[in-house]
């Protein structure tokens, strides 16, 4: 016999029967619908380490002083071998690497007093004109742009907050106004039995009024020790993008190290076989992820030797200043070659002097660039072994990122005719 069914339950079943079927046509949320990325941009999690002042022959030479990175990691990816800081002596390359912005003449000499920067205009190419250190909150940067696209990002800072009477543990930075007592790294002692070798001028995120004026950054600029192996235990927990600065002893700045370590390119090899196998076994590298390995800047070559007949003894260091890439000096920089006399006094163990307690340092730059470092770059969507002869700067690296993630170019990552990374280093896409 059949069965007859009144009208409104027929109605309720054909309503039913179509959304069952219209759900498995076009699937069952609308993420599922989204087309699947391709390219550089199935890349989802990047992270940055950055190593200090060292020479691509000095590194990567026929004697590398770095095997691990040199001939370990560079197996692992690409050895990207025409890498270039993008100016001396270190605050200006982190800044450039984060925002797109050429140095003031405060960035370029590492900001001493950590001052606002007094904006007087702004070019056409985005480039902030002016003079002091912290960019106005105008000022956009690559955290920026990720938040407002939905992405997350962090900065591990080595060393941060473990003097908590020089800086704090997130967001540590010195007051406005005030001298930077982070220039030189602090030896062990009882009050600070790690002692600390944190450095605000080598963490760009403290130089943005768009980041330090913002909650964000007490959450997502944090001590390198104490959160990053965590973070990296879950796809969930992992940032989109991660900001490394190892402490003045890991990054090869110093040498020797304030606590009695070798320092130079030892110490930074060293955190390298501690720190990139925790995240290359990660489940956000492994799935999708890729990570950068680059350096500042080159290294610098005394001139003339230590001078003594001065008090404190004078060093004069001399850079070449060479670029790539068609990179541009910026609106704030004067004529090269450029002379500054005593931007610092700093203790004789941070040149590699450690019987000399204090030394005054003057700069001779030949001209604005930050010369030839390599990088190393490792991802499952780079074969092992690759090796790259392509010029690229820190800006290639932002614009780089900023493509990875489907962002506009900040500053001087859109310079017209700039290259990003591309097919001569992910050649496993």
């Amino acid at each position: 016999m059949a069965v007859r069914f009144p009208g409104k339950i027929w109605w309720t079943l054909f309503a039913a029967l179509f959304a069952a079927l219209f759900v498995a046509a076009c699937g069952s949320s609308s993420s599922d619908s989204k087309p699947a990325l391709t390219g550089q941009q199935q890349i989802r999690h990047v992270f940055v380490i950055t190593l200090e002042n060292e020479n691509y022959s000095t590194t990567f030479g026929s004697t590398p002083k770095a095997p691990y990175l040199a001939t370990t990691l560079a197996a692992q990816g690409a050895l990207v071998q025409q890498y270039y800081g993008t100016g001396h002596v270190s605050l200006d390359n982190y800044i450039a690497m984060l925002s797109g912005q050429s140095p003031t003449t405060d960035t370029d000499n590492d900001c001493m007093t950590y001052s606002d920067l007094k904006s007087t205009g702004t070019t056409p190419d985005g480039q902030t004109i002016g003079t002091g250190c912290v960019y106005p909150a105008a000022v956009k940067t690559l955290p920026d742009q990720l938040k407002a696209a939905g992405f997350t990002w962090k900065g591990y800072e080595g060393d941060m907050g473990n003097d908590p009477a020089r800086e704090a543990a997130t967001c540590g930075h010195p007051v406005i106004g005030t001298q930077d007592m982070t220039q030189v790294a602090e030896a062990p002692s009882a009050a600070v039995p790690q002692g600390d070798m944190y450095a605000t001028r080598h963490n760009p995120f403290m130089y943005f009024h768009s980041i330090i004026d913002s909650s964000d950054c007490g959450t997502n600029v944090v001590n390198l020790n104490a959160n990053l192996e965590k973070d990296l235990q879950s796809v969930d927990t992992t940032a989109n993008f991660n900001f490394i600065t190892p402490s003045l002893c890991d990054d090869g700045h110093d040498a020797p190290c304030a606590d009695g370590r070798p320092g130079g390119l030892t110490s930074a090899d060293a955190f390298l076989q501690e720190w990139v196998p925790k995240i290359t076994s990660s489940p956000a590298f492994k799935k999708d992820g890729l990570l950068i390995i680059n350096f500042d800047e080159s290294s610098y070559a005394p001139t003339n030797g230590l001078d003594t007949t001065t008090n404190p003894p004078t060093l004069t260091l001399a850079f070449t200043g060479t670029t790539c890439c068609s990179q541009q000096p910026g609106p704030n920089l004067g004529a090269f070659p450029q002379t500054s006399d005593a931007i610092s006094t700093v203790p004789g163990s941070a040149l590699g002097m450690p019987s000399v307690p204090q030394v005054t340092v003057n700069l001779t730059k030949q001209s604005f660039g930050g010369d030839q470092t390599g990088a190393v770059l490792i991802s499952p969507f780079i074969k092992p072994g690759t090796v790259s002869t392509v010029p690229y700067n820190h800006y290639s690296m932002l614009k780089s990122i900023e493509d990875i993630f489907g962002l506009s170019h900040l500053g001087y990552a859109g310079q017209a005719g700039l290259v990003g990374f591309g097919s001569d280093i992910f050649t496993n896409l």
